[in-house]
């Protein structure tokens, strides 16, 4: 009824307002009644009552407006009327992953979204994901994003159903009421949103009567801190803490909130406050304004009509075109501008997802964008919230699009506009000489205005394919007023070498780099947009020179002066970098030289009017002065100008600024080598590098300082030489594409060693899409060796590239110079070749650049040359080092190449490159050429390190000589020069590989002499060999005996009157810490082994239920009894080192005492649980295990065999229950289940006369083991911290639970390595790790010793309450059922607990050998008849077994199943005894498989060959299992063979109510074999994991924030971790979702996936968790955290694998443990808000 009624209002008002003549008017009345009684009321709704009225009462209506009737009938007949639209749309929210196509998208900003993506062709292409900042939105749809595959099968429209938008897409009246609703609410929106605090509400909406009710509004900014701001609260409007926090919360998400109502005068006071008290924190105060109820709740309703608004439009196309009409329509006061520019201006974030959807208005809105950019950006600069909430972050909707791009270049001069708004920003920094100067600059502003060079890279992204008139116009335009940016920049923030003392203050440098690295891309592009149309280039070649001739930076100071040096003479002004003022700031020179290659490389230089009044020598000046500075920083001549300047140097170097700073200056000075006479060249460089005089012999020094700095500078004027001449892999100097220059930096990097990829991308350079080109080239110069279980994959360089390598590589920092010179030369030896590095053979310069060449042949350089050879020659030591000849003969070496090569090239008449014949002419008078100074330094001593090279370079000039001469000896003297020292070393070779040879005959002739010998001795001596004991057959089992073999067999039993006798073996250990050997032994003093307990659900079959332990000492449930799921266990592992137990304790003082004191050592050791790191491997321990012996035990066979007549398994029984009955501690218990006790149930299971309470004695008894007080007291230090950790209890060494607790551990440790061996397929013997082997020993030893540290009554009564569940005789009214415990807990327990029932009270008594093993085996046979009733009652199907007849076992199987049906009332289908037979047979495999565990560690008995063979099938294990166990073959047969006193137990077992019960399905229970627990299923493809992240929606919370969805790998539970909503109370603690889910899945344990970090979170108790790389890699076989790369990524198996031991081997708090102790831990991480 309500439902129509509202119906019927909203109905009726809409026609009203329809009818109405003024339908905006009487709209606007309406809101002025309705939104304050909604919104801001003075006794506030909740939240979801506000939207309710707000839906029925505002919106409801409003949409009956529109659509004309029932908005429910009107929204499908819009969605039957009109398909589906071709554009996605989705704003991204902050987080969300989004993937770009590296192949098909136009640049990197043009994203898909998770659902797009996955539907899109580009799947299956190179894609990279990413999370997003928030704010765009997804380009599925766009063609002009895309290459191909612009649409995803969702929004791909399809030829069919083309769809034709026009304005007619919503009917004519509907599109006039849309257009009608849309202009009054948007301009009620925008007049809100763009509200002042002083402005008044307008007429239509002034309420009649103003109540005095306001509100005191805070808004968010991002100078406070939130503690700052509840501080705030606090204090100014008296609240409490926890409304403080929340008031700041909704602040930070929302922008404001109302953190006080009232009068008008109690809310000025409040702002009074907030202002004045948050000024005294910092230095703002905080924004408040006072705003009246009725403005409030209007403000309020407008926010919310913006998501309506969202949502509307998105019904249809009309809708959208509607919109953006009335958004943009010009306003009818022609001074203020349109809605949408006003919301703009005021950054009111609301519907930036609408306009920019539809193509036409999408112009229009960019022109509006661009007209308002100057003042947008201000507005940003001068605000402080972030700019993803910022409208400036649309520029990369609207300048991205290439057609719009070029639009606004040619309509509005985007470019001019945008460097404009940086000009006007920076004008404040600029000095006097108009340039820039940031010295106390603001660098949260300065990072907001280099934010908008971001807007100038969209807008060059894609450069244009033809060009108009009015673009060129409108470019050059632009990049003049580039050129004035630039200006500001050449030559700024000089700096001037300090002497005497250290500069006092460092000078301000980041500024200008991080303004250099925005350029670098957008310098990169205009110099791509210039070459693609000649006109351009030669325009902006002419507007950069003029505008760089302009410049007056660092002037000349003094006149040209001439130079002389070898008859030549230079004119140039006198300038000295180390002495004036030099800037390493120099974009308008690199521009130049770049835009000079462009020009050789398109041709256009032909067309470049007056080639001849370009001063190159001037061009080349400044960065010839730069590269100067560079090198005299490297020679530490500038150490008094501080880091600062070394910083800016490494810089200019490195890979993110090189390509626009250090690579350009060298361009410069090739094209100066170019045009310049090359002597006049060389000179200059002298001259700049101050070594002119040096070289000229007119100037020495007695400084050693000075000399040192001398030789760096030669060295760096050498490599300065090297390089100029050698590099010439720029495209436009010589025939090279820009893949070959990729692929010599990617060989240069491999040629330091094999790199992983990421690596090597970051040794590339980037371009603005952000690709460095390495997937084009990579398997051309290198192959990819995959990764193992850690580590990533590495790339090699192929062999056949290594000629290419360079050793004076110009991108090579000195350490990377270095380390590629000695791989290299390793790489040589290894070869067996010579270690010369060579120079390798350069790619030809093109025509332009080929008078470089003229350099290596010049008179200069042949001075230089000798000079550098003659010092080591005449050894004046201060005056070279061996770098400088090294970088001498490289030159040589370039030198001769070149030659040869021309040589080969042209007739030698053509060639006039003669280096080779001044090298031999010029000072061979005096013996002083540089081939005779070669051939000297070859017997240089210190040089021998360069003897390869020189001979090498010797036999260079041989092979140009003979091409000079056109002989053609050259190949033979090659040959020749090397022959005498080759066959020498030839020779060597083949003597040392024929003395091996022999000497491998002469050992094969002794060894077959020995065999020969041996079998003639085993042949004669037969007789000996036949009788020889056991011990000795163990090497030569060939030669045994069958009747020999079959003894043995029989002796691998561990149980029962055939047991095999325990070998005496001596075991001495070495304790770790003091280094001293000691044999174990019980009386000796103690050792111990490191061990560490922890509570564990690896086995658990009931995943998240962790039951509570707290039962009383006197309960029979868990820890008496363990339930068969395993809920949670104990588990005590060992890293296996051994220690005195008095070392351990003082180590362990030792630890307390200097741990306390260290930072967050909680996060690594919880010291109050007694933990500690093992001493010798970290690993991560809590307690010690003492090491006890076996006893050497020698079996009384005979004595076995007469005992074994007797003892039958009724009457052990009746012995067993009559010593209980006789013991106190039973005769006094009241709680005996009196039911069936009588003698005639006693009588029932026996045939000789009634025992007596000690005939149990007269079977055999012993005295106990004695121990020494050490190991006494180790036994209780380990039995209470199993007891403590297990059951989360206090340490009580008193406590009866200690001895159960300790068989638990024992049973639970064995349970898991029998469940990692079966997991691994490995033999149940002889696999194991030493440490698993020697902790399980130690474990089994100690449980078993563990009774004679408790009270023998306390243990008489475990043994008898575990009795109970096997014998119903005895049980008492709690005793669990068969189907509630787990049996191989309960045969541990009974095993280690019988020998108790021994004592007397006068003397300590156990049993005998020969009575333990009866009771061994009677327990044994017992437990498993109970197992195979356990497995049976809990199975429900049995599996088909293909056979023939039946066997023995079949039978004994279907009489066993019958008798049991029989007994339980069940019906069961038909089930062959042969698959009952294996159905039981696969149950209780396990707990065989750890009973013969258990078994080998008590007794030490050798298992039988089988269990220790791998490959050994199900039937053949399970018979060895058998016999070890003294079980019949087939188990069955236990139940014949003890049929009398089986008979009722199977009666009273089957007929336990808790039984009837599960068998009617009322209680869940486990079945056999359980279940193997293993890490869940991961995708291949981790898209997909994201995709299921991007569904997540956290379970608490209903808004739209970013979570952190985090997966359990145990159960596969997506968390919300990291977030407040999901913070929950754990032991009065407050913890986030993951450290709660630990708790109950992994027992505080836990293994969590952070799907959008791409981490592992490991995780131990609440304090304690580390991050472990994810199991997924790229197809480069590296790990990506946190996307950082984006690269698809695929499940690595294997390191999944790897993951799945560390949980199933207790490795996760080693593995914490170990990573912490690794890191140092400067800020804690609060692992438990996880």
């Amino acid at each position: 009824m309500a439902e129509a009624e509202k119906f019927r209002d909203g109905l009726e008002l809409s026609k009203e307002w329809l009818e109405a003549a003024d339908s905006g008017a009487e709209l606007l009345h309406y809101l002025k009644e309705q939104v304050p009684q909604i919104f801001c009321v003075e006794n506030e709704s909740s939240p979801q009552e506000e939207d309710e009225l707000m839906q029925s009462r505002l919106l409801h209506p409003l949409e009956c407006f529109l659509f004309g009737e029932d908005p429910q009938e009107g929204l499908e007949k819009l969605k039957h009327g009109s398909a589906s639209s071709q554009l996605c749309g989705r704003v991204f929210k902050e987080g969300e992953t989004v993937y770009s196509c590296r192949d098909c998208a136009i640049d990197p900003t043009c994203v898909l979204c998770m659902d797009c993506f996955q539907e899109s062709v580009h799947k299956s292409h190179r894609y990279k994901m990413h999370a997003s900042s928030g704010g765009g939105f997804c380009d599925c749809g766009d063609v002009e994003a895309w290459k191909i595959g612009p649409h995803c099968s969702k929004h791909d429209p399809g030829a069919a159903t083309a769809m034709v938008t026009d304005e007619r897409s919503l009917e004519p009246e509907f599109y006039e009421r849309a257009e009608k609703l849309f202009r009054v609410l948007l301009r009620y929106v925008t007049d809100f949103l763009v509200w002042e605090e002083t402005l008044e509400l307008s007429a239509e909406l002034q309420p009649q009567t103003k109540d005095n009710a306001y509100y005191c509004v805070l808004y968010n900014d991002e100078h406070h801190s939130y503690d700052h701001v509840i501080y705030t609260l606090q204090q100014s409007v008296r609240c409490n803490e926890a409304e403080a926090q929340t008031h700041t919360a909704l602040i930070d998400k929302e922008g404001r909130r109302a953190v006080k109502r009232g009068t008008l005068h109690s809310c000025q006071e409040a702002k009074n406050l907030i202002r004045s008290k948050s000024e005294h924190i910092s230095l703002q105060p905080l924004r408040v304004e006072i705003l009246h109820a009725a403005v409030m709740a209007h403000q309020t309703f407008a926010l919310r009509l913006g998501s309506w608004f969202q949502k509307i439009i998105s019904y249809s196309v009309g809708f959208k075109q509607a919109f953006s009409q009335v958004a943009l329509e010009p306003n009818a006061d022609s001074d203020r501008p349109c809605l949408i520019s006003r919301l703009m201006l005021h950054d009111a974030r609301m519907y930036k997802g609408n306009m920019l959807m539809e193509t036409e208005f999408k112009k229009l809105f960019a022109i509006e964008f661009t007209k308002h950019f100057k003042q947008l950006q201000k507005d940003f600069i001068n605000d402080d919230h972030e700019r993803s909430i910022s409208i400036t972050a649309l520029s990369v909707q609207i300048f991205t699009v290439p057609t719009l791009a070029r639009q606004l270049i040619e309509e509005c001069n985007v470019i001019k506009v945008i460097v404009d708004t940086v000009m006007e920003l920076l004008r404040e920094h600029l000095d006097t000489n108009n340039r820039f100067f940031f010295l106390g600059y603001n660098s949260d502003k300065f990072s907001r205005i280099q934010v908008i060079f971001h807007d100038l890279r969209y807008v060059l992204i894609s450069k244009p394919s033809v060009w108009t008139e009015e673009l060129r116009t409108e470019f050059i335009e632009g990049f003049k007023v580039f050129l004035g940016l630039l200006k500001c920049m050449q030559g700024m923030e000089e700096v001037k070498r300090q002497f005497g003392q250290h500069i006092a203050v460092e000078p301000e440098w980041e500024a200008g780099f991080s303004l250099q690295m925005q350029l670098r891309h957008i310098l990169a592009m205009f110099q791509d947009w210039c070459s693609s149309d000649e006109e351009i280039l030669l325009l902006a070649f002419k507007e950069c020179h003029k505008v760089l001739m302009q410049c007056n930076h660092q002037p000349f100071n003094r006149e040209p002066t001439d130079y002389y040096m070898c008859k030549h003479i230079l004119h140039v002004r006198p300038y000295k970098v180390s002495q004036q003022p030099v800037s390493i700031h120099l974009p308008m020179s690199r521009l130049l030289a770049g835009l000079y290659v462009l020009l050789c490389r398109t041709g256009a230089i032909e067309r470049l009017e007056d080639p001849e009044s370009y001063d190159f020598t001037q061009l080349a000046e400044h960065p010839l002065r730069c590269v100067v500075l560079a090198a005299q920083v490297s020679a530490e001549m500038w150490r008094r100008n501080g880091l600062s300047l070394v910083s800016q140097v490494y810089y200019y170097q490195d890979v993110k600024c090189r390509d626009e700073m250090y690579d350009k200056d060298i361009l410069m000075l090739q094209i100066a080598a170019s045009k310049m006479d090359a002597n006049h060249f060389l000179m200059l460089i002298l001259l700049r590098f101050e070594l002119f005089d040096y070289f000229n012999g007119s100037y020495t020094s007695k400084d050693q300082d000075e000399l040192v700095q001398w030789n760096r500078l030669t060295e760096e004027m050498l490599y300065l030489l090297i390089v100029i001449v050698g590099e010439r892999y720029v495209p436009g100097m010589s025939q090279v594409t820009k893949e070959d220059v990729t692929m010599r930096e990617v060989i240069h990097l491999l040629c330091i060693e094999p790199m992983a990829h990421s690596s090597l991308v970051k040794g590339l350079p980037e371009n603005e899409s952000h690709e460095t080109g390495l997937e084009n080239v990579i398997t051309k110069v290198a192959t990819f060796k995959k990764p193992g279980v850690s580590g990533h994959g590495l790339y090699e360089v192929k062999k056949e590239r290594l000629v290419e390598f360079n050793p004076f590589f110009y991108h090579y920092s000195r350490s990377q110079h270095s380390k590629a010179e000695e791989s290299q030369k390793k790489r040589r030896i290894q070869e067996s070749n010579d270690k010369a590095l060579r120079p390798p053979v350069p790619p030809p310069f093109c025509p332009a650049f080929s008078s470089i060449v003229r350099l290596l042949c010049c008179d200069i350089i042949i001075h230089v040359l000798k000079r550098v050879l003659q010092r080591p020659v005449e050894d004046r030591t201060s005056l070279w080092t061996e770098a400088m000849i090294q970088r001498a003969l490289h030159l040589i070496g370039q030198a001769l190449l070149e030659e040869k090569t021309q040589l080969e090239d042209s007739t030698v008449e053509e060639v006039t490159f003669d280096f080779s014949i001044k090298a031999r002419k010029i000072g061979s008078e005096h013996g002083k050429s540089v081939f005779l100074l070669l051939s000297k330094i070859k017997t240089v001593p210190s040089l021998e390190a360069q003897k390869d090279m020189v001979k090498w370079l010797l036999q260079m000039f041989e092979v140009v000589k003979c091409l000079r001469e056109k002989s053609s000896p050259s190949a033979s003297m090659s040959v020749e020069t090397t022959k005498p020292e080759e066959s020498a070393q030839d020779k060597e070779k083949a003597e040392r590989k024929r003395k091996a040879e022999a000497a491998k005959l002469h050992r094969q002739k002794i060894m077959a002499q020995m065999s020969a010998m041996q079998k003639n001795f085993i042949e004669s001596n037969k007789m000996l060999y036949d009788n020889m004991p056991e011990s000795g057959t163990q090497g030569e089992p060939a030669a045994t005996t069958e009747s020999c073999a079959m003894e043995q067999m029989e002796l691998c039993v561990a149980i029962g009157p055939h047991r095999g006798s325990t070998p005496a073996e001596r075991e001495v250990l070495t304790c770790i810490l003091c280094q001293e050997e000691q044999e174990v032994a019980a009386q000796a003093q103690a050792m111990v082994l490191t061990a560490c307990v922890q509570r564990s659900t690896v086995l658990t079959q009931c995943r998240g239920k962790i039951p509570t332990n707290r039962a009383d000492g006197t309960g029979t449930s868990y820890p008496l009894f363990m339930p068969p799921e395993l809920a949670v266990g104990t588990h005590t592992g060992s890293c296996g080192h051994v220690m005195h137990a008095t070392c351990w304790q003082k180590y362990f003082e030792a630890v307390q005492n200097t741990t306390r004191n260290r930072l967050h050592t909680e996060l690594i050791i919880d010291l109050e649980n007694g933990e500690y790191l093992c001493p010798l491997c970290k690993s991560l321990c809590n307690t010690v295990i003492p090491l006890i012996p076996l006893e050497p035990l020698l079996f009384n066979y005979e004595n076995a065999e007469i005992i074994g007549q007797h003892l039958t398994l009724p009457r052990w029984i009746q012995i067993l229950s009559a010593r209980i009955k006789g013991l106190k501690s039973i005769t006094q218990d009241n709680d005996c289940n009196t039911e069936g006790s009588s003698v005639d149930g006693d009588m029932g299971l026996c045939g000789e006369g009634q025992p007596d309470f000690r005939s149990i004695l007269s079977y055999g008894v012993q005295e106990p083991r004695k121990f020494s007080d050490n190991i006494a007291e180790m036994l209780v230090v380990c039995a209470t911290t199993v007891h403590r950790m297990g059951l989360q209890t206090a340490p009580n060494e008193l406590c009866p639970r200690v001895p159960l607790m300790a068989w638990n551990t024992c049973a639970f440790t064995i349970q898991a390595i029998e469940n990692v061996l079966q997991e691994e397929d490995k033999p149940l013997f002889g696999s194991l790790q030493n440490r698993q082997l020697a902790g399980m020993k130690a474990i089994v030893q100690f449980s078993a010793a563990q009774r004679l540290k408790s009270s023998q009554a306390i243990i008489q009564r475990h043994f008898t309450d575990m009795l109970g569940v096997l014998l119903p005789v005895m049980s008492r009214k709690n005793t669990p059922s068969l189907l509630e415990v787990d049996f191989f807990h309960l045969l541990v327990g009974l095993v280690l607990s019988v020998p108790s029932l021994y004592q007397e009270e006068a003397v300590d008594l156990q049993p005998s050998a020969v009575s333990s093993a009866y009771n061994h085996l009677h327990i044994v046979h017992l437990v498993t008849m109970a197992h195979i009733v356990q497995v049976l009652l809990s199975s429900s199907d049995f599996p088909a077994v293909a056979g023939g007849e039946e066997t023995e076992e079949a039978k004994a199987a279907a009489e066993l199943c019958s008798t049991v049906l029989r007994h339980t009332g069940r019906l069961i289908p038909d089930a062959s005894g042969s698959s009952v037979a294996e159905r039981v047979k696969r149950g209780i495999e396990p707990f065989l498989r750890c009973a013969a565990l258990f078994f080998s560690c008590l007794t030490g008995v050798h298992p039988p060959e089988e269990l220790c063979n791998a490959g050994v099938t199900f039937q053949g294990q399970m018979e060895a299992l058998c016999s070890y166990l003294a079980l019949p073959s087939n188990v069955f047969q236990l139940f014949q063979d003890h049929r009398d006193p089986v008979t009722p137990l199977l009666q009273r077992w089957c007929g336990n109510p808790a039984v009837i019960k599960a068998l009617k399905g009322k209680v869940q229970t486990v079945r056999y074999p359980r279940r193997r627990n293993r890490l869940i299923d991961l995708p291949e493809d981790y898209s997909a994991l994201l995709n299921q992240a991007s569904h997540f929606k956290c379970p608490k919370s209903t808004d739209d924030e970013r979570k952190h969805p985090t997966l359990c790998l145990f159960c596969g539970d997506m968390l919300c971790s990291q977030s407040s909503c999901c913070l929950s109370q754990l032991d009065g603690k407050e913890v986030g979702a993951c450290t709660a889910h630990a708790a109950t899945c992994g027992a505080g344990v836990g293994m969590f996936l952070r799907i959008r970090e791409c981490e592992i979170v490991l995780m131990a108790s609440k304090t304690r968790g580390s991050t472990y790389p994810a199991p997924y890699l790229d197809d480069y076989g590296e790990t990506d955290p946190h996307l950082g790369r984006g690269n698809p990524l695929h499940l690595c198996p294997e390191r999944y694998k790897k993951l799945n031991q560390l949980w199933q081997q207790h490795c996760i708090l080693e593995e914490i443990a170990r990573s912490l102790e690794v890191v140092n831990v400067i800020f804690a991480f609060e692992w438990q808000m996880l």
